[in-house]
């Protein structure tokens, strides 16, 4: 009887010898290649029964570690094993091409050090050296990805910098437009000064984004102001993290319904703060000081103080208590000091009450003129000088430092600040109701994570700011008159739209040959004015969470393929996902679609380097890869990483 035993190929391996893995696992490597297994396995099942892979795309300006290996391990698993029941399963790498990490790349090997020599050595050659960065290591990556025996179609990839999957992003952005979901807003919004863009609220939530950090903290006198009233003459007194943001003071905050003293200080100066935090401030106020009056917060709103600083005196409305429920007296001192282009409660609270917002810090972070004598400081260097001048005009009633954990660039690791800039967003708020509702139809592994970690999530999901002040990447496709007196905005969703409106169909829609796109303004009489793109680029988020769709250059081909392949059935990537690409799928699809992105998805944990830390190429923590390949087999190690706790949400330290 003929015999159905495996392999079906002699690999020449003696059954009496002890078997070499690694060696036997490169001839089966170079047998699938001759015989071009995986296409095979692919093309004789057509007609069969489909299961939908969307394979998250890597950046490439990095070689692969044992993160990435593991999910490719996954991504190939459940493939296999779906193809084995006698299903056809597509696999198509992809590349995530665009955003920071490769204009990182480009400034370092560049010896940038500063956004404007960019503009200096100009756009072009700069996004050409970006370009050459995010693909210096796709061959070694194949060769990772091959070696760790994973079936993907390398050479039917997809790439976010191709002109047709800008082109997709292009439609994503105006049917969100057309939709009312797109706005233009000046929002507080967690900053880059290094990178001088805005990032996302999500961003910050991403890759070890809090780090821990000393800062110093300054608890100050304010003077209030209130002729005839007991109080006049009282310091009011505000606790910050953040001594840089008080020449920016407009405005102080209480909650109305607190209890509030003024008490006299063993220096014979009168102070108000609230009633709980007094005992806080027992070093500088004394044991038991003196009440000399107590106060509902109520009571003290609409009183006038004297600034630390005189930079923004005699602004209108400004410097007056103001009445905010954010307020606690959880820390610090009761009274709250609001500096509003760099708090987005301040900047609420503010502008309800008729105070414009100032903003005397430039793109990287430094003063400007508008405060003299800090011109040129950046924010952390000024704290101390800063500090030292408080301290000088008798205002600095304490002066500590503390450790806390505080919002880094995902990026390049520098600490983040929060600004008020312009921005492009996606008003998730406004769907976010079906986004909750969406994602119950949808299978997470572990389970947990759907109402947990990513439900929760979606449930205080806020409006997405998609719009970077850089260069590499797609572009914000809005053209704006440069003349206000003859305002119009155009949103184009295809090159047949740009074609219509300036008589060329690009051929490429980077930066800086889309901004080279201009035309009259047709709602000018003149004839002056001119339509202008907008200079931001779209944040990466948008175009990885745009994958599904773009990779097909939908909807301008394949609008057939795309509906027989929406949802995926399957994706996987690491827990952190439920704040980067899970999420952003989840919001376009839900956006665009009224659908979920994906049926079933694993959120496997992390795998930590040999010191428990995240591993980091920088750091050097996790052995060689090929290492391991060559001693052990590539198979060895799936075993290991397939059968550990990470695929159920665990962390892995590999030694």
């Amino acid at each position: 009887m003929a015999s159905n035993g495996y392999p079906k190929v002699d690999y020449g391996v003696p059954a009496d010898t002890g078997v070499k893995f690694p060696e036997l696992e490169q001839k089966v490597l170079k047998q699938w290649d001759d015989d071009d297994t995986f296409r095979a396995s692919v093309s004789n099942r057509d007609g069969s029964e489909e299961f939908v892979f969307y394979d998250g795309p890597p950046f490439a300006n990095g070689l692969p570690h044992y993160g990435h290996l593991l999910t490719g391990y996954v991504k190939d698993l459940v493939p296999r094993f779906q193809t084995m029941r006698g299903r056809k399963v597509e696999r198509r790498f992809g590349w995530d091409c665009h955003g920071l990490p490769a204009e990182l790349e480009a400034e370092k090997q560049l010896g940038i050090k500063d956004k404007a020599e960019i503009e200096v050595m100009g756009l072009a050659k700069f996004n050409e050296y970006c370009k050459a960065s995010v693909l210096k290591y796709t061959d070694e990556w194949r060769d990772y990805v091959t070696r760790q025996a994973r079936w993907v179609d390398f050479d039917n990839d997809y790439k976010t910098l191709d002109v047709d999957f800008m082109e997709s992003v292009m439609w994503a952005f105006k049917e969100l437009h057309d939709k009312g979901l797109i706005y233009q807003g000046f929002r507080v919004l967690p900053y880059s000064w290094y990178e001088q863009t805005p990032l996302s609220n999500q961003e910050t939530r991403l890759d070890d984004a809090y780090k821990m950090r000393q800062d110093p903290a300054v608890t100050v006198d304010m003077p209030l102001v209130a002729p005839g009233s007991p109080l006049d003459g009282a310091n009011a007194i505000i606790w910050t993290t953040t001594p840089w943001t008080l020449p920016s003071n407009l405005a102080t905050a209480v909650h109305p319904e607190v209890d509030y003293v003024q008490v006299l200080g063993e220096d014979g100066k009168r102070y108000v703060l609230a009633e709980a935090r007094v005992a806080h401030y027992a070093r500088e106020l004394g044991e038991d000081p003196e009440v000399v009056s107590r106060h509902k917060g109520a009571e003290l709103v609409g009183l006038s103080y004297t600034p630390p600083f005189d930079f923004f005196l005699g602004h209108p409305n400004a410097h007056v208590v103001l009445s905010a429920d954010y307020v606690t007296t959880d820390s610090g001192t009761g009274i709250v000091h609001l500096a509003p282009a760099f708090g987005e409660e301040d900047m609420d609270v503010a502008t309800a009450n008729g105070i414009e917002v100032v903003q005397p810090l430039d793109p990287g972070g430094k003063f400007t003129s508008m405060v003299p004598p800090y011109e040129g400081l950046m924010v952390f260097d000024a704290n101390p000088v800063i500090i030292k001048d408080l301290k000088a005009a008798g205002k600095l009633l304490r002066h500590e430092t503390i450790e806390h954990s505080y919002p880094h660039s995902w990026r390049s690791g520098q600490p983040l600040i929060y600004m008020a800039v312009p921005s492009w967003f996606v008003a998730v708020t406004k769907f976010r109701d079906r986004m909750v509702e969406l994602n119950k139809d949808i299978t997470w592994v572990p389970e947990h994570i759907r109402d947990g970690q990513f439900g929760k999530w979606l449930e205080g999901a806020r409006d997405w700011n998609i719009s970077r002040n850089r260069y590499w990447g797609s572009p914000i496709p809005v053209w704006v008159s440069d003349d206000p007196q003859y305002p119009r905005t155009d949103v184009y969703g295809s090159l047949d739209q740009l074609e219509a409106d300036f008589g060329v169909r690009p051929t490429d829609l980077h930066r800086p040959m889309i901004d080279d796109l201009v035309r009259p303004n047709p709602d000018d009489p003149t004839g002056k004015s001119m339509m202008r793109r907008v200079p931001e680029v779209l944040d990466c988020w948008f175009e990885s969470g745009s994958m599904p769709y773009a990779q097909v250059h939908y909807p301008f081909e394949n609008r057939e393929w795309f509906e027989g392949h929406f949802p995926g059935d399957f994706i996987v990537e690491y827990n952190g996902q439920t704040r980067g690409w899970f999420y952003t799928l989840h919001v376009l699809a839900t956006a665009l679609f009224d659908r979920p992105a994906f049926k079933t998805v694993a959120a496997h944990g992390i795998v930590l380097g040999d010191d428990g830390l995240k591993m980091s190429k920088s750091k050097g923590n996790y052995p060689d890869v090929k290492e391991v390949f060559n001693r052990d087999g590539s198979d060895a190690m799936r075993w290991f990483l397939m059968s550990s706790p990470i695929l159920r949400g665990g962390n892995l330290i590999v030694t």
